[in-house]
């Protein structure tokens, strides 16, 4: 089979927002910008953010993983455990509440499955949650606009304009996909491993900013670390297959990363991560620098590939 990449044949769906589409994110940013009272003079009550301090309990020892400080939580939100939210409606600001509860069987820590505990807990302070109404004064808010029917037209503007690049870089995708289909390449057992390798390491750095590792993540998951490897190591024969497709019609087409664009795209990633190039370039080997040059000529591969492709909009 003949490696093809110019001439591909796709359709492109383009959604047009709608009055509806537009209303409802209007009702999603109301939602989740609710205005925050402090309360001072009622006890707590369901849909009330609460900042409190806990300390969990099970027979009579203290537990890992159970005690924070000054930790938020919206009562009725359902993120602790059945039973821990309620007990703290109706406490005032200082109280201190011993909450008793039981764990789920299918917990996913096993020595607390099942069994019953207490969390020594006290409250700090009383949010109440009030919405915005859809109003000029919340225009002027959230979208910089005098009116709300401005904020409309302008959101509109902006939902239509997401959507489009999304559904080109989906056409993108598929068409560097079709591509790839076609090109004869077999990665061995060694790149396989040595890949896997690169993306378990990328998964332990991601959770070790939330204070997890590997071991955690399984206890979390339910999954062995043999388990989160097989599933890794399924999606990246295909990933190396892209990578060497792509590397293929840059050698065919005379693709390269010009030292400006690698420049800027460092600046990016810096911006992206609330740093200074000088202070990314501190964490620049030559594995870091590889992946922003593949990445430029990837992003060049595809649009060329785009541009030499029927595409038919529907």
């Amino acid at each position: 089979m003949s490696f093809v990449y110019r001439g591909l044949k796709a359709e492109k769906e383009r959604y047009i927002v709608t009055k509806e589409d537009v209303q409802q994110q209007i009702e999603s940013i109301l939602h989740e910008n609710a205005k925050i009272e402090h309360v001072t003079n009622r006890p707590a009550q369901l849909g009330d953010e609460v900042i409190i301090d806990y300390a969990g309990f099970c027979d009579g020892e203290q537990f890992a993983g159970g005690t924070a400080e000054k930790q938020p939580l919206t009562l009725g939100s359902g993120r602790f455990i059945p039973g821990f939210e309620e007990q703290l409606v109706g406490k005032e600001i200082g109280e201190e509440v011993i909450v008793s509860v039981t764990f789920p069987k299918a917990y996913h820590a096993e020595n607390l499955a099942g069994k019953a505990a207490e969390f020594h807990c006290k409250i700090h302070e009383i949010h109440a949650k009030t919405n915005y109404e859809p109003d000029d004064e919340f225009a002027k808010e959230f979208g910089e606009c005098e009116t709300m029917e401005e904020f409309r037209e302008k959101l509109a503007v902006s939902m239509q304009a997401f959507i489009d690049e999304k559904a080109e870089m989906d056409l993108q995708d598929r068409l560097l996909r079709m591509a790839a289909d076609s090109f004869e390449f077999a990665p061995s057992e060694e790149e396989i491993e040595k890949e896997t390798g690169h993306q378990l390491e990328h998964l332990s750095a991601e959770l070790a900013q939330q204070g997890l590792n590997l071991e955690m993540y399984c206890q979390f998951t339910g999954n062995t670390i043999e388990q989160i490897k097989a599933e890794v190591k399924d999606g990246i024969a295909e990933s190396l297959r892209l990578k060497a497709a792509v590397e293929k019609i840059a050698e065919l087409e005379n693709v390269t990363a010009e030292e400006d664009e690698i420049n800027h795209a460092i600046g990016h990633v810096a911006r992206q991560n609330g740093m200074t190039v000088e202070q990314i370039k501190e964490f620049c080997n030559d594995e870091f620098e590889e992946a922003v040059v593949h990445s430029i000529i990837t992003g060049k591969v595809m649009s060329l590939i785009r541009e030499a492709a029927e595409v038919t909009e529907v």
